[in-house]
């Protein structure tokens, strides 16, 4: 826990310049990519919302969505953000039951150690509805450490798929690379993936 408390007090400190940084950023292929995989009506959970730019915009799609974030700072800008009231929770206290059609964990979970990151895929599983799915995204690499003031667990194709072997009642639905969105970051790709609860 100690590497969390270390990342959720640089996204404290950081807060108001993050949620700037990240709030207007173009994400909306990615968004629409998950979004068209949901039924109608989908009770979403953005899981480490930051900002709230995705909860926002599917809102804005007439989603149902509940939003979470480990940093209180980020909380109070995202709830202004979305105009919700976003939640203060750790990604370890997740502890809901077939409760939603989507969780989407953007740039979030990659924040936890492994061993953390296996614990909290098996409660994220619990949390989803039958067939439900999880959108994830991690730095792509084999890195494992601090970085920039946070954790970091960065994936490739290899190395995620050896580690899902763990989660049994997940498959890897849709997998690709892309480059990062933001300004001046292009040169640093990314892993997405959707993942569906079998």
């Amino acid at each position: 826990m100690f590497e969390t408390e270390k990342t959720i007090d640089y996204y404290d400190l950081n807060a108001i310049h993050f949620a700037k940084t990240t709030a207007s950023v173009e994400f909306e292929d990615m968004q629409k990519r998950f979004l068209k995989k949901l039924p109608g009506q989908a009770v979403i959970l953005d899981f480490g919302c930051g900002s709230g730019r995705d909860t926002k915009y599917f809102l804005s799609q007439g989603f149902r969505v509940e939003a979470v974030d480990g940093s209180k700072e980020l909380c109070r800008i995202a709830s202004e953000y979305t105009g919700i009231s976003v939640r203060h929770m750790l990604f370890q206290e997740l502890d809901d039951n077939s409760r939603y059609d989507g969780i989407w964990a953007c740039s979030s979970i990659l924040h936890l150690p492994i061993d953390e990151l296996e614990r909290v895929m098996w409660k994220m599983t619990e949390a989803l509805k039958e067939k439900g799915i999880i959108y994830t995204s991690f730095k792509y690499g084999t890195f494992a450490g601090q970085r920039s003031g946070r954790y970091f667990t960065d994936m490739t194709e290899k190395t995620f798929a050896e580690f899902l072997k763990k989660i049994e009642e997940l498959m890897i639905e849709e997998l690709w690379v892309t480059p990062d969105v933001r300004p001046g970051r292009g040169d640093e790709k990314w892993l997405n993936m959707i993942l569906r609860k079998i």
